[in-house]
């Protein structure tokens, strides 16, 4: 079961059927992730196939990592369509937060 976790805290965990492998990272479904742990951050991007993306920062065991998650809440349909599955508000974690 893939599982995010930061310090010892989880932060997202999902059944293999649920999450999204896209450009190598986990993608976790919405309801999968605590998102009370999660703070949106202004940093703006817009990938180019996906669409604008949501960055967040991630707060867990007095740790604050900025710009450590990211989603997309609205991806092009073209983006969907090469996944293969609409992908609204999924989260992917980077660097520190450990993923496996």
């Amino acid at each position: 079961m893939p599982t995010a976790m930061l310090n010892g805290t989880v932060l997202a965990e999902a059944s293999e059927e649920d999450v999204l492998h896209i450009e190598g990272n986990v993608y976790f479904p919405p309801a999968a992730v605590r998102t009370e742990l999660l703070e949106a951050s202004a940093t703006p991007y817009t990938c180019p196939w996906k669409g604008e993306c949501q960055y967040w920062d991630v707060r867990a065991g007095g740790t604050t990592l900025h710009d450590r998650a990211w989603s997309y809440p609205h991806p092009y349909p073209s983006a969907s369509d090469r996944v293969g599955r609409d992908f609204s508000g999924y989260v992917a974690f980077w660097k520190e937060v450990q993923v496996s």
